[in-house]
């Protein structure tokens, strides 16, 4: 490929995957300052676990309708104005002299990110030819990884120059930098069809996208049953095992503060390693393989760190199953842009998020309390071989089921 054209092909990309990695380096250094500075402020544990309820509750209030508004939208101007919004909330954060009004701002910086996320997957289906978005979603899966090692070091470092409000001030400048790079790229929106983009956001709007979703949802037997057991597996039980990693490396494994610390650099390790091959392969792999045979790498880990007895087994466990997470989330994003319509894809893809959000709160919950009244080895064990199960129907689901449907375009508003 000449240079000009590999230019004028990845022009736009390029601008999309500077803002992304821009975004979470400072999404890293955002978590830990924040973490820091709840701490300095109240002193109390719980309220560090406040702020993880704060996403997915911010997520429910906000998806039901969010969807309705992002199809309706144009999508680089509503992006813009997210990530403008949150830097504009973040720079807020230091000057909060309670507890809950730094509650009040990360429950608004995560509503607005809900918004985000499906107004994002909508743009680049948009903006990325089909035959350039396995490449694409490679190489963003590659950038989400890097920001997992770069973010925490980081914000290493600018705590060894400042307190946490200042890295706080930092991602505020971050997120205005992404807003600024958005603004770069093109408007990739139609032309206007009449009353669908000229409602105005009503409840009747909303419950008439509702239906649409649920059709097209029926419609889509195949698409869904992917989406939901990709759903369960890697963020309702991750998300809930996740929530006890803490306490069962320390209070089980027995490992220190600087162990765990080690241990959760082996993770980063593996999925670096993992996305970078991942760019290599992506071509010659289909999406649904790389999330089928991904998926049941990322159980082995589970099952290994489950079972795990000592810090070099545990280890192993995270390296296994981060290794082989970069190969699931490019290939589910790939496969959902391939079979999503884009003209839903916002309604679609608010609500899915709005299930997976309550799932992921009430195993949460589910996990956390039968680990008080059980025991953590127990739970942790229990949900691994629960997420191997799963993962063993999602493999057979991708490798063997609904070919026809995983590389061809996605079905049109009126088929559903």
């Amino acid at each position: 490929m000449r240079l000009s054209t590999w230019l004028d092909t990845w022009k736009y990309p390029s601008i999309l995957l500077i803002s992304v990695g821009v975004t979470n380096i400072g999404a890293w250094i955002y978590l830990i300052a924040l973490n820091l500075m709840l701490l300095d402020m109240t002193s109390s544990p719980l309220a560090i676990s406040a702020l993880y309820v704060i996403k997915p509750l911010a997520t429910l209030c906000t998806n039901l309708w969010s969807g309705s508004l992002i199809d309706r939208m144009n999508k680089r101007r509503l992006m813009v104005a997210l990530d403008l919004i949150r830097a504009a909330l973040i720079v807020f954060m230091p000057l909060c002299t309670s507890m809950w009004q730094v509650f009040v701002l990360v429950f608004l910086v995560s509503a607005a990110g809900s918004i985000f996320g499906p107004a994002s997957m909508a743009y680049v289906t948009k903006l990325i030819p089909g035959d350039q978005r396995p490449r694409y979603n490679s190489i963003q899966s590659f950038i989400h990884s890097g920001a997992f090692l770069t973010g925490p070091a980081a914000a290493g470092l600018l705590f060894l120059v400042g307190p946490p409000s200042a890295a706080i001030y930092v991602t505020a400048v971050a997120m205005l930098l992404s807003g600024l790079v958005l603004m770069l790229l093109p408007n990739v929106e139609g032309t206007p069809q009449g009353g669908e983009q000229a409602a105005k956001l009503s409840w009747s709007v909303v419950k008439t996208d509702l239906r649409l979703v649920i059709a097209f949802g029926r419609k889509q037997v195949y698409v869904m049953t992917i989406w939901f057991l990709y759903s369960l597996i890697l963020v309702v039980i991750a998300s809930a095992m996740d929530s006890l990693e803490v306490a069962f490396s320390k209070q089980v494994l027995g490992l220190t503060d600087s162990e765990y610390g080690l241990l959760v650099s082996t993770a980063g390790a593996g999925i670096m390693i993992g996305a970078f091959i991942n760019t290599l392969v992506v071509k010659r792999a289909a999406p649904t393989f790389m999330v089928g045979i991904g998926t049941l790498g990322v159980c082995l880990g589970y099952l290994i760190y489950a079972f795990s007895h000592s810090f070099m087994a545990a280890a192993v466990g995270f390296v296994v199953l981060a290794f082989w997470l970069a190969f699931v989330n490019s290939g589910f994003a790939t496969f959902y842009q391939a079979n999503v319509p884009v003209e839903v894809m916002g309604r679609v893809g608010s609500l899915l998020g709005l299930i997976e959000a309550a799932l992921a709160m009430l195993a949460t919950l589910l996990f956390g309390a039968a680990a008080q009244w059980l025991s953590i080895p127990l739970v942790v064990m229990t949900g691994a071989v629960g997420m191997a199960v799963f993962g063993i129907m999602l493999a057979v689901c991708c490798l063997y089921g609904g070919r026809g449907q995983t590389s061809g375009s996605p079905a049109h508003l009126k088929d559903v």
